[in-house]
């Protein structure tokens, strides 16, 4: 290329990158100048005021870790896993060869004792007789009446003695207490069952009851009847519930006291479910007692892992803003850091925001 055709593509190309430059600058003045119409609202708290935010698990309202008295292996299961059961239906057999044994020893021994009472009645009858024909003295009359006494007592004796056997068979043949699911089984035929040793676990049928458990410093705002907020874990199900059970005592619960709820709704809801509980409260000037942030969870934005909210910046700008999510009721958010309560922030735009935005509301 020679030196004249140089000369004349220089200018060309400056030419070329002031036509992009006045380009790129006119669309960064047009979106500069078009303010996005946005929607402002203002961080809120619960409807209810103060609210005590626990964790609890829903549990049915009778339940049993059936097991049995006595020492022996497991012979028979009748039961598995989500077996329906009634009451006095046989759940399951422990090893009785020795309390069959038992009962032999046992019935002998009744017969024995039968036997010596009709003998020492037969005696005592006939020394009757001859002590009223003057053939026997008083002291042999009244030793045979003790022999008499002694030989019924034996024979009671006896007869408490099968009483046992037939409450230790009892024992043997494990029945359910009430009517229920069978939830766990805990051992099989052939494991060694013992005394006090879950071997399966009983829960009734029908109603369900959340349970948790509060502090010292919550207890005193917490009473039966109140209506509390529950939402599961699994599905973030909303339902409501009604303090039913207050324990006024933390002992053997590690300084925590019990609370139990009932709920107005089980439908889609089973045994073990983990749920948050919302509990209202009057009185919002003790600190320990969380003032709720809450928000709509339709104003969110989400960027993979992150969480955050647009907020209003300096010369109307939208300024993205990360927080901290707690939990969710209904279409609401909790936001536990990152947003103060009465805080202005936008909660819907006619288009795409971005960090640094023009917004006009």
């Amino acid at each position: 290329m020679n030196l004249k055709n140089i000369f004349f593509l220089i200018p060309a190309i400056g030419m070329f990158f002031s036509c992009g430059s006045k380009e790129n600058n006119k669309v960064a003045i047009n979106n500069n100048s078009e303010a996005i119409a946005v929607k402002v609202a203002k961080a809120g708290q619960s409807a209810n005021g103060a609210m005590i935010s626990v964790s609890g698990q829903l549990a049915s309202e009778h339940s049993a870790a059936v097991s049995t008295r006595m020492m022996g292996y497991i012979t028979k299961m009748n039961v598995k896993i989500g077996d329906n059961v009634r009451a006095g239906q046989l759940l399951f057999s422990v090893q009785s060869a020795d309390i069959q044994a038992k009962s032999g020893q046992v019935s002998a021994n009744i017969a024995a004792a039968d036997a010596a009472l009709a003998n020492a009645k037969k005696d005592y009858e006939r020394f009757k007789i001859l002590h009223q024909q003057n053939s026997a003295t008083d002291k042999e009359l009244e030793n045979m009446a003790l022999q008499y006494k002694a030989a019924e007592s034996q024979a009671q004796a006896a007869k408490q003695m099968r009483n046992e056997v037939n409450a230790n068979m009892a024992y043997a043949n494990v029945t359910a207490p009430f009517s229920g699911t069978i939830t766990q089984k805990l051992m099989d035929a052939g494991n060694l069952a013992s005394p006090g040793m879950p071997v399966v676990m009983l829960e009734s049928t029908g109603a369900l009851q959340a349970v948790a458990t509060v502090t010292e410093e919550q207890i005193k705002y917490i009473r039966n009847g109140i209506a509390v907020l529950l939402t599961t874990d699994a599905g973030s199900k909303t339902v409501t519930g009604t303090i039913s059970q207050v324990s006024r005592s933390s002992v053997g619960t590690g300084g925590q006291y019990l609370v139990k709820i009932n709920l107005a709704s089980e439908k889609d809801l089973l045994s073990g479910m983990y749920v948050h509980i919302n509990i209202p409260v009057n009185d919002n000037s003790n600190s320990n007692i969380s003032q709720n942030v809450w928000i709509p969870e339709e104003s969110l934005v989400k960027q993979g892992d992150l969480t955050g909210i647009y907020t209003i910046g300096d010369k109307n700008t939208a300024i993205l803003r990360w927080l901290r999510i707690g939990k969710s009721s209904g279409a609401q958010v909790e936001v536990l850091s990152g947003l103060a309560v009465g805080e202005a922030y936008i909660s819907s735009a006619t288009s795409r925001l971005w960090n640094g935005a023009t917004v006009k509301f």
